[in-house]
C-alpha cells in the first residue's frame, strides 16, 4: 500500500487546564464544535484580521492538536506560546502521530474545509504519501500556508475563509474579529485568493508551482478572468 503521510505537515498538542477555552479565545473557528471525527479548519490573525497561520484543529480528548505546516510549526508554537501568560497550558510538538491523506476511501474524515478535498487522519507515519496532493487541491481552489495566504498579508476573508468554513461569525470575540466581522457585515470582500494557470510568476503572484503550471494570485473580484473558480466560490461571488 502506498504511503498517506503528509510529511510537511507537523503536529502541534495543546493540553492542560481548559486548553479549548485558551483557543477559543484565539482563533477564528468556534472551538466549541469541535469533536472526534469533526476536524475543523481555522487561522491566527493579527490584530488588524490579517492571516498569520492556518491550520485544522482535531479533537484529542480533552487536547486539542493543531495540524499545520511544518515549516511554520515553530513560529505557530512561540504566537501560541506568548499568548498563553500564565495559564496552565502546555504547547508542544507531537512527535508520535502524523498527518494523513488520502483523495478517497473511508479512512479518517472528509476535509473540513471542503468536501472534495479528500480525507485526513493522524496517525504513526507511513512514508511519503504527499504525491498529487498539491495539485489536487490547487485544482479545487484551495489556498494554504504562508507561501500563498502570506504572513500578515491578506484579510482572512479574503483567503475565502467564510466559504471554506474557516470562520463562526457567531462565537465570540478572538484575535482579529471585530475587522473580519465588520467585512461580513458590509458584504466588502473585494480581492480573493484565487488559483490561474501560470507559465512563470507575474506581478501578483504569492506562490508560483513551475511543475504544475499553476500560480496562486491576489486579485480583486472584478478582475479574475483566467482563473480557476470552481463551484464553491462561484456561488460566493455571484451573491
Amino acid at each position: 500500500m502506498a504511503g498517506t503521510t503528509l510529511v510537511d505537515r507537523a503536529l502541534i498538542r495543546i493540553s492542560g487546564e481548559d486548553a479549548r477555552g485558551f483557543l477559543q479565545g484565539l482563533v477564528t473557528n468556534d472551538v466549541d464544535a469541535l469533536a472526534p471525527g469533526r476536524p475543523l479548519w481555522a487561522g491566527l490573525l493579527s490584530a488588524q484580521g490579517k492571516a498569520l497561520f492556518d491550520f485544522i484543529l482535531w479533537a484529542d480528548g480533552e487536547d486539542v492538536l493543531v495540524d499545520c505546516e511544518l515549516e511554520a510549526a515553530a513560529d505557530l508554537a512561540r504566537r501560541l506560546t506568548l499568548y498563553r501568560l500564565r495559564r496552565p497550558i502546555a504547547i508542544a510538538r507531537e512527535e508520535a502521530l502524523c498527518v494523513h491523506w488520502s483523495p478517497q476511501g473511508s479512512e479518517g474524515s472528509l476535509d473540513p474545509r471542503l468536501a472534495a478535498l479528500g480525507r485526513r487522519w493522524l496517525a504513526p507515519g507511513d512514508g511519503d504519501g504527499g504525491a498529487g496532493w498539491l495539485e489536487h487541491r490547487l485544482r479545487l481552489g484551495v489556498t494554504e500556508g504562508i507561501a500563498e495566504l502570506g504572513s500578515d498579508k491578506t484579510l482572512w476573508l479574503e483567503c475565502n475563509a467564510a466559504e471554506l468554513k474557516g470562520v463562526s461569525f457567531g462565537k465570540g470575540c478572538y484575535v482579529g474579529q471585530e475587522n473580519t466581522a465588520r467585512m461580513n457585515w458590509r458584504n466588502k470582500v473585494n480581492r480573493r485568493l484565487v488559483v490561474v494557470p501560470a507559465d512563470a510568476p507575474g506581478p501578483r503572484t504569492r506562490a508560483h508551482y513551475e511543475s504544475l503550471g499553476l500560480a496562486v494570485e491576489h486579485r480583486r473580484t472584478d478582475d479574475l478572468e483566467g482563473a480557476i473558480v470552481p463551484d464553491w466560490l462561484a456561488a460566493a461571488l455571484a451573491g
